[in-house]
């Protein structure tokens, strides 16, 4: 049941319970029967793609993107890049800040080069994410507050050929899922919330994770699709009627 708040009055113990508040909400039943592939698209989002993969036994796999920021002011995420150089752009920022489009595609190629490849080999052994055509996609973050990071894992998925793109996180903005309510076949979330502070605000305990924090959790977990060995094969936990 998905819960509207004009107030802040709820925490998530952790990412765990989070997930677990999540796994209440999905279609489970449908995502095991359509083996849909769910992808964490932020290093906060991998335990709990993690949890519900461990939970209804399919593979999910990590969609790297990276922020471009305002010059000067780095605050503010003016666009985003993904691992296949899809590009998003917050219009209204980039006007506000009178920034070129030139500086935004330049530092997207930066970021691509300096950051995303690094992502790729450390995560993914340097091949990027596999083709998506014809799956049922679903994104999971630990959280939403502008939207940027998930429209552009959407449009990425698109490009790669998604049957379907859907998005799971367990608290978002209201004036977010509203928007992005339109470009996804569904979206699955525990809160939505009218006032939305920070996406830690809501956890008790949401400790950043780093690279040997997530290494740790995609080493030890057999739903991790770049890390299964060929022949591999996971089984839906979830009974189908």
């Amino acid at each position: 049941m998905q819960h509207d708040l004009d107030f802040d009055l709820f925490q998530f113990a952790n990412r765990f319970e989070a997930a677990q508040k999540l796994l209440e909400i999905l279609p489970t039943a449908k995502m095991c029967e359509e083996e849909w592939l769910v992808v964490a698209i932020s290093s906060g989002g991998v335990p709990i793609a993690n949890t519900i993969c461990m939970k209804l036994g399919l593979n999910y796999d990590l969609l790297f993107t990276e922020p471009v920021v305002a010059p000067n002011n780095s605050e503010y995420a003016v666009a985003m890049v993904s691992e296949t150089e899809e590009i998003v752009i917050h219009t209204e920022l980039i006007e506000a800040f009178g920034i070129s489009l030139d500086f935004i595609y330049g530092e997207a190629q930066r970021k691509y080069e300096e950051k995303i490849l690094k992502y790729v080999y450390k995560y993914r052994k340097g091949d990027l994410i596999g083709s998506l055509k014809n799956k049922n996609v679903l994104l999971v973050d630990e959280g939403c507050e502008t939207g940027l990071t998930v429209l552009t894992s959407i449009k990425t998925a698109i490009s790669a050929g998604a049957k379907s793109v859907s998005f799971a996180t367990p608290v978002i903005a209201s004036n977010v899922f509203t928007s992005l309510d339109t470009v996804t076949d569904e979206i699955f979330t525990v809160y939505r919330v009218a006032n939305f502070v920070d996406t830690a605000f809501y956890y008790q305990d949401i400790k950043p994770l780093d690279f040997e924090g997530v290494k740790a959790i995609i080493d030890n977990s057999p739903f991790y699709m770049p890390f299964q060995k060929i022949g591999e094969m996971k089984v839906c936990s979830i009974p189908l009627k």
